[in-house]
């Protein structure tokens, strides 16, 4: 049985995760997957890989007081839908935003999530660099998290300014994120953020980084800029 399967992959990286829950991520992975095969979510296709790489890397941020503090969550770049999907199924008293801007994908994530009765989920197709200046998301959660492939200095300013004073942002990066770090100083700073801790996150297919950055002050209004400029002119 494929719950049977995502139970032993969850409690082998120590995480708490019921039947009904590994039941419903079981039904999530064999639905995308399906999609996958004309639309493209995902390039991972075996099961074993999939539950480690995508539900189990999700939840990897779940043990961290600023997860555990937050109630309301944004996913920046959800694409298929991670770590956002993983993490409403096993936090059903959170909500959560996913959001990203291929309408394809959004469309797959949200029909799935429907039809599977994830309630707490509300997907939407939207730019960060546009959500970012709109008054109904801008710093309107306790908590950003985001997988995307993309520079931490952009990833901030897509990020930050949808996270509330006081709030987190949890970056998921790989092993070698100490660059990054180094060369994203300033434009967090700028942001209205530090960077607060990094938590090394190991498991036995993969190591990541979990960047945690605090949210101190409100992001200057001309932040974030329009899209695409992000990525062509990071803050630097």
């Amino acid at each position: 049985m494929i719950s049977g399967m995502i139970v032993q992959k969850f409690n082998e990286a120590g995480i708490a995760v019921t039947e009904d829950q590994a039941e419903l991520l079981g039904k999530y992975m064999r639905e995308l997957l399906k999609y996958n095969e004309h639309v493209n979510l995902t390039s991972i296709t075996n099961e074993n890989e999939f539950v480690l790489k995508h539900f189990v890397d999700s939840a990897m941020c779940m043990g961290l007081p600023e997860f555990k503090d937050a109630a309301a969550v944004i996913d920046v770049g959800t694409g298929g839908g991670f770590p956002g999907i993983p993490l409403a199924v096993l936090s059903p008293d959170k909500s959560f935003t996913l959001m990203d801007s291929l309408n394809k994908k959004v469309r797959i994530v949200d029909e799935i999530a429907e039809k599977l009765g994830v309630g707490n989920v509300s997907i939407i197709h939207n730019r960060a660099e546009i959500a970012g200046q709109d008054p109904e998301y801008r710093e309107q959660f306790d908590l950003c998290v985001s997988r995307a492939v993309a520079d931490l200095s952009v990833l901030s300013e897509y990020c930050l300014p949808l996270v509330s004073e006081g709030g987190f942002f949890i970056a998921y990066k790989g092993p070698a994120a100490d660059r990054e770090i180094r060369s994203s100083g300033k434009a967090v700073s700028v942001l209205g953020g530090e960077i607060h801790r990094v938590e090394k996150v190991k498991t036995s297919v993969f190591e990541h980084s979990l960047i945690v950055i605090r949210k101190n002050k409100k992001t200057p209004k001309k932040y974030p800029r329009k899209p695409g400029i992000p990525s062509k002119m990071p803050v630097k």
